[in-house]
């Protein structure tokens, strides 16, 4: 359940901040967009302004426009054969200027409002005419560039000053990235709530579903008890104590099935983090390992280990020894002959690293993860015959799971490998 909410959260959250991303971003290329229609049509209000008695319309409004050619003097000019003054103009916010030309070379400029100091305007000239392209409007990036220009009627160019566009646009950029911050802690608290809404059923109908089983086998156990003590003081015939023995039998084996369900149902309640102190993970790890060692000569299998001293880690020491226990077992029982199962233990920076290794049947692939699912047992068969019901691995994977770590395995080249992850907190 636990991982259930985990992943409701956080689909969430990618999905709510992807659409803030989305809409953020339009905005910033919208505001980008408009100032650079800003500037063309400032270009062009400019135009029509520096053509005197022409009537002709805005180019960039949809109207059409003879081409400028340079040297080009038969419109009507004013008397002193330049540019009408246009001192007092005021063209939208930005800081304008009239580069008159002489024979390709700067002869006067005008500019039009305050000029500013940190600008060269000089030097954006002269750059200016290095360039070969003399057609249309020109803008650099709005968010880099320092300027846009445009050649234009009576062999001048108007340079338009872009530095406070492009403050603009950055303070607009701020201003997104502080309100994505803002935003992103809303949604995550939001995303809280409405994780909470959606799991509430699932979580109280997995929270019933775990009572029932806490509960059947609370109920059960009084009752098998009864059985099992009964079994042994009965006296019975010799040819009825076949009946007997497998009523004991039987009896044994849902005593272990009741105690697997009860473990499993305490586990997914939840780590019980009180429980938790610094252990050494090493040494549980030996013990596990030599206590296994009687059982793997039975079957002609050696353990090998190979396990870095010490690794110190915060655990339920109990439930550390049964998880290892259960996958050595595992390992053992799977193992072919005459082969060896290794045990490698590693501490790293942020989390601690255990492999099982050993050579014998392997997992189908499409069997990985389900070997780990409650009751599941790939060969049912055997499984029957050890009494095994398919809880020990689930109980280890959420033991590892309730410490910040998780199991997999994996079978590759004859050998399977069992892998476990215990992250440090």
């Amino acid at each position: 359940m636990k991982e259930l909410r985990k992943k409701t959260k956080w689909t969430l959250i990618a999905i709510l901040s992807m659409i803030l991303l989305v809409v953020l971003v339009l905005m910033n290329v919208r505001a980008y967009q408009r100032e650079r229609e800003d500037i063309r049509r400032s270009l062009g209000m400019l135009d029509n302004r520096m053509r005197p008695g022409n009537p002709g319309s805005n180019p960039v409004m949809g109207g059409t426009e003879r081409p400028p050619v340079p040297g080009d003097r038969t419109g009507p000019q004013d008397p002193a054969g330049k540019l009408r003054d246009m001192e007092n103009l005021m063209i939208l916010d930005h800081e304008l200027y009239i580069v008159e030309l002489q024979d390709g070379a700067i002869s006067e400029i005008r500019c039009l409002g305050e000029a500013s100091e940190d600008f060269d305007i000089n030097a954006a000239a002269a750059e200016i005419l290095a360039k070969e392209n003399r057609d249309g409007m020109h803008a650099e990036n709005l968010y880099t560039g320092g300027y846009a220009y445009q050649y234009r009627y009576m062999d001048a160019i108007v340079i338009l000053n872009l530095r406070e566009t492009a403050k603009k646009l950055w303070e607009l950029i701020g201003e997104t990235f502080i309100l994505f911050v803002l935003m992103e802690a809303l949604i995550v608290f939001v995303a809280g709530r409405i994780t909470a809404w959606i799991t509430r059923p699932a979580e109280e109908a997995f929270a019933r579903q775990k009572e029932f089983i806490a509960d059947a086998s609370h109920e059960l156990k009084t009752p098998l008890a009864v059985i099992m003590a009964s079994a042994d003081e009965m006296h019975v015939q010799e040819e009825n104590r076949k009946y007997l023995e497998n009523i004991r039998y039987e009896s044994e084996r849902m005593s272990r099935l009741i105690a697997g369900l009860l473990k499993l149902s305490k586990l997914e309640s939840g780590e019980d983090t009180a429980a938790y102190k610094e252990e050494n993970l090493s040494r549980i790890l030996e013990k596990t390992c030599l206590a296994y060692e009687g059982v793997a000569f039975e079957r002609n299998v050696a353990v090998d280990t190979d396990i870095e001293e010490p690794i110190l880690f915060q655990c339920n020491r109990e439930e550390i020894e049964q998880m290892a226990s259960t996958i050595l077992d595992n390992a053992v029982r799977h193992s072919d002959p005459d082969t060896t199962v290794r045990m490698i233990a590693k501490s790293r920076k942020d989390s601690i690293s255990i492999q099982v290794i050993n050579t014998g049947a392997p997992i189908p692939a499409e069997e990985e993860e389900k070997i780990f699912q409650r009751f599941y047992r790939g060969d049912r068969s055997r499984s029957r015959e050890e009494n095994r019901y398919g809880l020990g691995l689930a109980i280890a994977r959420r033991i590892a799971r309730n410490h910040n770590g998780d199991i997999t395995a994996h079978s590759e080249g004859g050998e399977t490998v069992f892998h476990i992850v215990l992250r440090k907190s």
